[in-house]
């Protein structure tokens, strides 16, 4: 039997935890101070909902929902893993029946169901199907299967590539497009395209947008805060009928 105890722990070591929890104290004050203001209405979101959402994500990610299991298999318990030089702990676990498939909250469902919203409010289906597609492709090639732990990638790649790819594509609309591409796109490329081959590495717990992928997916977020304050006023007025490119 599988105590949800096991199944909730945090993705990420607690120094780099804790830096990322000091960001969101960092936007809330620039929030305060409306620097972030228009940043927020170029995205899509409200401030308070956006603050929400990275509070969320952050504060989510401690906790997986199982979904199917690998039976039969000798997985790892306790130990320190270090991959693309992120440290990451796997969770101690006594009797475990093999490798269990999760949904991280903060890291997948999140993301995804905010990505949608941002679908549907900026008619971005187009673009924001090609830039997940792109974002996949990238996130795919570089994706590591690692032993004991699941899928890994280096945490500055879904950042950097959904920024290019955004700011390519649209940059009216580039800040919403890249938190879908950098969800959507990181989610599909290094986790769901990959979980052939999680069986046989002996994780106890691969978590969908957990360990390997969660870092990545949050900074994607923090990006597009940051593109969307790049263009300033000017762009958050911009008339409905004006050029988006």
């Amino acid at each position: 039997m599988i105590s949800a105890n096991h199944l909730h722990y945090l993705p990420l070591p607690l120094p780099l935890f804790f830096l990322l929890a000091g960001s969101l104290f960092v936007w809330f004050i620039l929030l305060q101070l409306r620097i972030l203001r228009y940043a927020y209405e170029r995205l899509g979101l409200s401030p308070g909902i956006a603050t929400l959402v990275l509070l969320g994500s952050l504060l989510g990610s401690y906790f997986n929902i199982a979904i199917a299991q690998f039976p039969d298999e000798q997985v790892v318990s306790h130990q320190d893993i270090i991959v693309f030089g992120m440290h990451y702990v796997v969770p101690r676990v006594g009797e475990w029946p093999g490798t269990v498939i999760a949904v991280n909250v903060g890291g997948a469902l999140i993301p995804a169901l905010v990505s949608f919203y941002l679908l549907v409010r900026h008619h971005l289906w187009a673009q924001g199907l090609l830039a997940t597609a792109i974002v996949a492709a990238v996130c795919h090639a570089l994706a590591r299967p690692v032993h004991g732990l699941g899928i890994a990638l280096p945490v500055f790649v879904p950042a950097l590539s959904t920024a290019v790819v955004a700011l390519i594509l649209s940059r009216r609309h580039a800040a919403p497009l890249a938190y879908i591409g950098g969800s959507l796109g990181t989610l599909i490329g290094a986790d769901l395209l990959n979980l052939g081959k999680i069986h046989g590495l002996g994780a106890p717990i691969a978590s969908i947008g957990g360990a390997g992928t969660f870092d990545g997916i949050f900074l994607t977020a923090i990006v597009a805060v940051l593109i969307a304050s790049l263009g300033g006023r000017g762009h958050a007025e911009t008339p409905r009928g004006a050029a988006q490119r």
